[in-house]
């Protein structure tokens, strides 16, 4: 037997398909081969289990051959095979497939999550790499004949004799010049560990099996143990720090879904956590690439997603319309919700103990999914600098009695930088206040998201004010200073620091107060970090730094300004008290620093 023909493309069916705009990376061809070698082994399983093959499965591993010396590489499997008509019908008329009619033919026998592909389809793909492509095969059905189909372009074929004596299909890539790459060993090594790692049937390389046909996902959880998920993560991430705990998804209804989603631990560069999820379609590699299927806050967790309602050959455009990808990130989402909710309430010292990894999750939720702001504000912690930890309505609790100000809003005082801040704290604290740590990489963010969802409630950070003012009671401290005085003291630190424009105020604090506080108010400070991030209004960018300095008119350091005899004395001290709070904001380098250190020191010398 012999027949020549030319390939039948149905253009409408062809056109999202065309060789060569059909995948971005060429490499796809050995997942495309691979997976209709698998299909074609599926179909005969379960054609046995319903009794319609009655013949030996024998041994059923896919295997890929290498063949420098003849530039060929070859995948074979002894699945269902093709007849002459078959391969006439599926490989020449493109816009049919075995896979469909396949499923069409079992649709109510439970074939439906056997069946990976279109075998037409993915077939084609084997051009962007070879030259020439052939077919050897035997179909299982009793008495068939081996064919052999051969093409040398891909838009003429010929069809004869086969030479296989089993059941089953090898496909021949006589690999092009310009393709030498995927004669390498190593190279196919590398595409099969990407691609194949996970495959439910055996593939062999080299003669060694280079998959785990049962991965983790694919178990009841039931008969997992922790160990179990510990030792999957390094199968997954080898260099990886364990994980905090995961999630084991499992949902056949209204979509079928699997997969381990673990949470790591963060590290402040949150790109670097991205892009870890990887997304399968019945243990098939698809992409790590899943931000159009799990929300955005959940794209820094680790892990496998495995579902059959996602096809192989996904495009930007497929996922953003597709309304299962729509479902299955809602469900992730709730899942995920679900979770923290349950270790919280269940475990909840420990889950304090997780909190700054967790917390970033948690946040970053809150602030782009309203659905799980919702769920996560029973189970969102505040964290004081005492290291306590509370939820949002403890946390109010906790500071209504005595960090409520007089038009009645409740005032959270909060640190991003406990160390630098540490006087600020102190004063902070000396009142009675709690402060707050968020000094997390979104924390600037999650503090508006706050402002907006809670009633008479501000946050204000704790160096934005001298801290009466930081939460107005309305109380006024008596003065020492007389205004004339005031007047005078305002001059000479002016004078001393030798800045006309400088935002300088004397005011009548507490005597065991600082003498000298440099701050900068919370709205200013929010508007220049919005604009060095980009945001806000054109004109903030080249706003200058609005910080404020307060002198304490009740602290005697100041009384021994105004008492001072000599104007080099009292400029001086201003000059060393002013260089003091500078300090204590980190603001103090260069030439300054050694001017103050020298003050210091002369200073102390003449006590």
């Amino acid at each position: 037997m012999q027949e020549k023909g030319t390939i039948s493309i149905h253009t409408e069916n062809i056109l999202p398909i065309i060789k060569k705009s059909l995948y971005s990376d060429h490499e796809i061809f050995l997942r495309e081969l691979i997976s209709n070698a698998q299909d074609a082994t599926q179909k005969l399983m379960q054609l046995t289990s319903l009794g319609e093959y009655s013949g030996d499965l024998g041994d059923t591993k896919i295997t890929v051959s290498l063949d420098a010396e003849a530039k060929t590489l070859t995948i074979s499997d002894r699945g269902i095979g093709m007849t002459a008509e078959e391969i006439k019908k599926y490989i020449n008329q493109i816009a049919f497939s075995g896979a469909t009619e396949f499923l069409e033919k079992y649709k109510d026998k439970g074939a439906e999550n056997q069946i990976i592909g279109h075998f037409g389809l993915g077939f084609y793909s084997a051009f962007m790499v070879a030259n020439k492509v052939e077919i050897d095969t035997l179909s299982y059905k009793e008495g068939s004949t081996a064919a052999h189909w051969v093409s040398e372009n891909d838009n003429e074929f010929e069809i004869s004799d086969g030479s296989r004596t089993e059941r089953g299909t090898d496909i021949i890539l006589h690999i092009e010049e310009e393709s030498v790459e995927f004669l390498e060993t190593a190279r196919i090594q590398g595409i099969l560990d990407k691609y194949a790692k996970f495959l439910p049937i055996e593939v062999e390389f080299e003669e060694k099996v280079v998959n785990n046909t049962e991965p983790l996902w694919t178990k009841s959880p039931n008969d997992l143990s922790d160990q179990d998920y510990l030792d999957f993560y390094k199968e997954l991430y080898p260099f990886s720090e364990d994980p905090l705990f995961w999630i084991h998804l499992n949902v056949d209804y209204p979509f079928n879904l699997t997969g381990i989603l673990y949470f790591p631990k963060v590290k402040n560069d949150l790109e670097l956590q991205r892009n870890k999820i990887q997304l399968y379609s019945r243990q098939v590699f698809i992409t790590d690439e899943v931000k159009d299927i799990v929300p955005e806050f959940l794209m820094l967790l680790h892990g496998v997603i495995d579902s059959p309602d996602i096809p192989l050959n996904v495009s930007r455009s497929y996922l953003q319309s597709d309304s299962n990808v729509k479902k299955i990130s809602n469900y992730i989402t709730k899942k995920v919700a679900d979770k923290l909710g349950e270790l919280f309430k269940d475990q909840r010292e420990d889950y304090e103990s997780k909190w700054d990894d967790i917390g970033v999750f948690v946040k970053y939720g809150m602030i782009t999914e309203d659905k799980f702001a919702e769920k996560a504000m029973d189970f969102v912690l505040m964290k004081s600098v005492d290291g306590k930890h509370h939820t949002l309505e403890e946390y109010q609790e906790l500071i209504a009695t005595n960090q409520t100000d007089k038009d009645e809003n409740k005032v959270i005082l909060y640190t991003n930088d406990p160390g630098k801040q540490d006087s600020y704290i102190t004063a902070a604290t000396k009142r009675g206040y709690d402060v707050a740590v968020l000094e997390g990489p979104i924390d600037s963010h999650f503090i508006n998201h706050l402002e907006q969802k809670l009633e008479k409630v501000q946050l204000k950070r704790v160096d934005a004010d001298i801290v009466d003012k930081l939460i107005d009671k309305g109380e006024e401290q008596e003065s020492v200073l007389s205004d004339d005085e005031k007047k005078k003291v305002e001059d000479v630190f002016k004078t001393a620091i030798g800045d006309d424009t400088l935002n300088l105020q004397v005011e009548s604090l507490a005597p065991d107060e600082m003498p000298v506080t440099i701050t900068q108010p919370e709205f200013m400070r929010r508007m220049a970090e919005m604009a060095a991030n980009g945001g806000g209004m054109g004109m903030m960018g080249a706003m200058p730094n609005q910080h404020q300095v307060v002198v304490n008119g009740n602290h005697p350091l100041v009384t021994k300004i105004v008492k001072a005899q000599k104007a080099e004395k009292k400029e001086m001290l201003a000059k060393q008290a002013y260089d003091l709070a500078r300090l204590s904001q980190n603001m103090l380098d260069g030439k300054s620093l050694t001017d103050f250190i020298e003050r210091s020191v002369e200073l102390a010398s003449n006590q």
